[in-house]
């Protein structure tokens, strides 16, 4: 099944109540209602800031991410932090240090390895992330008492469905030369 078949997209930023330009090919079958993947995008963007306006510790989003996947994954070399980022070497450098200054992380030499080294997260991370997760969950418990018990009931019906696209690995857009 094609993709165009099951999701529209539009070029604009479309908000609510508006309409995708985008749909499905000739002669293609569509399983079921259409995703507005505008839509979603957008209402997924939104959300995530609002999720981030709080303090973070004097962390930027990328920082966090990586503080977030070494604590998850325990000692981890930096390429390997790298990979599962998606960030260069180079970025990673830079990354690491403001951690390692701000004594949230702490790295140690590799020692099956003397050109490398691991990281592991500082008790300091450990709190910082907790923190920072304890009030975005206090900022989206707040917003769903605004919805209704139907609405409620539609987003938890379709937590499942998110998760599997927040991990989903695939497509990646290509980069698109400047104009």
């Amino acid at each position: 099944m094609s993709t165009e078949s099951v999701v529209t997209a539009s070029t604009g930023e479309a908000g609510p109540g508006e309409a995708s330009t985008g749909q499905a090919g000739p002669g293609e079958a569509n399983d079921g209602p259409a995703v507005d993947v505008t839509r979603l995008r957008v209402a997924l963007a939104r959300l995530s800031r609002r999720l981030r306006r709080h303090e973070l510790a004097g962390l930027t989003p990328t920082q966090l991410a990586a503080l977030a996947t070494v604590e998850r994954s325990g000692p981890m070399r930096l390429g390997d932090l790298a990979a599962a980022e998606g960030i260069a070497p180079s970025t990673l450098t830079r990354l690491v240090t403001a951690l390692e200054d701000s004594g949230y992380v702490r790295r140690h030499a590799d020692p099956s390895d003397a050109r490398a080294s691991t990281m592991t997260i500082t008790p300091r991370g450990r709190d910082a992330l907790e923190r920072i997760r304890s009030e975005s969950n206090l900022v989206l418990t707040a917003s769903l008492r605004l919805l209704t018990p139907a609405q409620r009931c539609a987003l938890a019906e379709a937590l499942p469905v998110l998760e599997q696209l927040a991990e989903v690995q695939g497509f990646e857009p290509a980069e698109t030369p400047n104009r």
